[in-house]
């Protein structure tokens, strides 16, 4: 029997989105390759855009010591519960380690405690921390706490990366300063998703754009473009599906709620999203290569177009262009609005589209050589 063991905080039935990547590669594992995945985990709900699912493969969970929501002592608890996580795993592993980026700073006590015990471990890199801190002004880039944490966290390499995208791989292998083997694997890749034949009740057979934003609305993710964007919606040709929940919702529900052209709704199931024609995607610029772009990959494998705000380096343009158009986010976000509301056609839509599909089957094939590839290194 060979195993693989895969740490991170989320796994079902917790909904969040790596811990639902967790559970696809655990899933591909025990069907394809009869491997068995050890999944080491924290033992408690968290707010997710991912599917509710049973967990699979040998599970080992661990007590996070604090479950309030002062921000403070959730950066402090995550931390120790990622020292308590590689604890864990030291006592309980099998095959090499694949170590995830949640809670933050999981990857910094790996790094440690790996090269003491002399563990094979990879690192599959989804949001990175401590970057993710000083995108969030949590914490100077300056500060010698992050100075400390972010030298540390480099100091020594896994023998691979998982990386969402070449452009991130790049990037830690800058931190690294080497050039590490690498594994490329997007989050978000939906396979053999159901889709509804019957339309919902907001999906009307108007000839209209349907756009749509579902899902979270944090710290990685603009306001301001989609609040630009609210502006320039003409209720006659264009109608907007707001799905949105996070620290940024309430802004953009209050500025929507008495406009024409807008649908608002708790969420939109997953085998409903490709009744959306264009899904809205944004990322800030400090979050490039630090934050996972899994609901835009999904939206395209859901079929539909993607407007993406941001920066062309970011793994999101680079993997998915064909489908998408491009906002620059440190430019004038209303007027490069302004002018995708100029050109865009029922007919330029369809042909993204078009593209969405084709992209689709390459995201899967990228995922299926991921998944081979990391089974290999089994033991």
């Amino acid at each position: 029997m060979k195993y693989v063991t895969i740490v991170n905080r989320h796994y079902p039935p917790s909904p969040g989105i790596t811990g639902e990547a967790a559970w696809d590669l655990a899933k591909h594992l025990i069907e394809c390759h009869q491997i068995t995945p050890i999944i080491i985990h924290i033992s408690r709900n968290y707010h997710g855009g991912g599917a509710i699912r049973q967990p699979i493969g040998e599970i080992h969970s661990i007590r996070t010591i604090y479950k309030g929501e002062n921000e403070g002592l959730k950066i402090l608890a995550g931390f120790c519960d990622g020292l308590f996580l590689i604890f864990k795993t030291l006592l309980v592993k099998k095959g090499p380690v694949i170590v995830m980026t949640s809670p933050p700073l999981l990857p910094f006590w790996a790094n440690w405690f790996f090269k003491l015990f002399q563990t094979k471990w990879l690192l599959w890199s989804m949001d990175l921390f401590p970057e993710g801190f000083v995108a969030t002004n949590t914490i100077s880039k300056n500060n010698l706490f992050y100075r400390f944490f972010q030298k540390a966290s480099y100091t020594w390499s896994p023998q691979k990366i998982i990386s969402l995208g070449e452009n991130q791989a790049n990037y830690l292998n800058k931190l690294y300063q080497k050039n590490l083997e690498t594994i490329v694997l997007p989050c978000g890749v939906l396979i053999n998703q159901e889709k509804d034949n019957q339309p919902p009740e907001w999906k009307k057979d108007d000839n209209k754009i349907y756009f749509g934003y579902c899902g979270n609305l944090g710290d990685p993710h603009s306001e301001d473009f989609l609040i630009d964007f609210i502006k320039h919606i003409n209720p006659s040709e264009h109608h907007l599906i707001l799905a949105i929940y996070g620290k940024k919702a309430n802004k953009v529900l209050e500025f929507a709620k008495n406009i024409m052209g807008i649908t608002i709704l708790t969420n939109v199931p997953r085998a409903q999203l490709h009744f959306i024609d264009i899904h809205l995607v944004s990322l800030q610029a400090e979050w490039t290569h630090i934050a996972v772009p899994s609901k835009a990959v999904s939206s395209v494998c859901a079929g539909g177009a993607i407007l993406f705000c941001g920066k062309k380096e970011s793994d999101t343009w680079h993997l998915l262009q064909d489908a998408a158009w491009h906002i620059d986010i440190e430019k004038n976000i209303n007027e490069e609005v302004k002018c995708f509301f100029e050109n865009i056609s029922i007919q330029a839509m369809q042909s993204k589209k078009h593209n969405a599909e084709i992209l689709s089957q390459n995201l899967q094939t990228i995922m299926k050589n991921a998944y081979s590839q990391i089974a290999n290194e089994a033991e």
